[in-house]
């Protein structure tokens, strides 16, 4: 995809049945975006318990990818529930929704093909979910970064709130940035 216009590229809902070509992204993703930022112990560890498609995400409608010809090359989505990161294997049965009036929506899940970033991709599924959450009376985001995508988070406008470290077992930790910011009218 080097050099590809990926303009002609379609956002759209992502549905269960993408579920595999979306573990494969995101495996994709961390392993290629996160060199330089991690290690690979703190990679495999993240893929392993954090990282991976939240279905329920997909079940409320608010993961969104972005699809090529040869599949998809960016996800990504916002949430109304409490959960502020990680797929299915870090979440319990309950994921409870936030109010709109007092409560942050979540940015969730971001992840593009290593081939396709910095193509202004991230840049297209934040807005469809700045619009999406907007319009259910959300005025405000919260996400919790990976250090890889600090820096587009910074430049979409969102501010470091708090330096996370998670634990993932076996003396590795995974370092996050906790970020903010407010929903332009949508």
């Amino acid at each position: 995809m080097k050099g590809r216009d990926l303009s002609r590229s379609w956002v759209r809902v992502a549905t269960m049945a993408d579920v595999p070509a979306l573990q494969e992204l995101i495996a994709t993703s961390v392993r290629g975006l996160s060199l330089g930022f991690y290690t690979p112990e703190q990679i495999e560890a993240a893929i392993a318990a954090v990282f991976g498609v939240d279905t329920r995400l997909i079940a409320d409608g608010t993961y969104y990818l972005i699809d090529s010809p040869s599949g998809p090359r960016a996800i990504g989505g916002w949430s109304y529930r409490r959960t502020l990161y990680g797929g299915d294997q870090m979440k319990g049965a309950e994921d409870p929704t936030l109010d709109p009036r007092t409560e942050a929506a979540r940015i969730r899940a971001f992840f593009v093909r290593p081939d396709s970033a910095r193509r202004g991709l991230a840049r297209r599924l934040y807005a469809e979910c700045s619009r999406a959450a907007y319009a259910r009376g959300f005025r405000h985001f919260e996400l919790m970064a990976t250090l890889p995508g600090v820096p587009l988070y910074s430049a979409l406008g969102f501010a470091p709130v708090e330096n996370v470290a998670l634990s993932l077992g076996a003396d590795v930790e995974l370092p996050l940035v906790r970020m903010t910011r407010r929903i332009d009218g949508g």
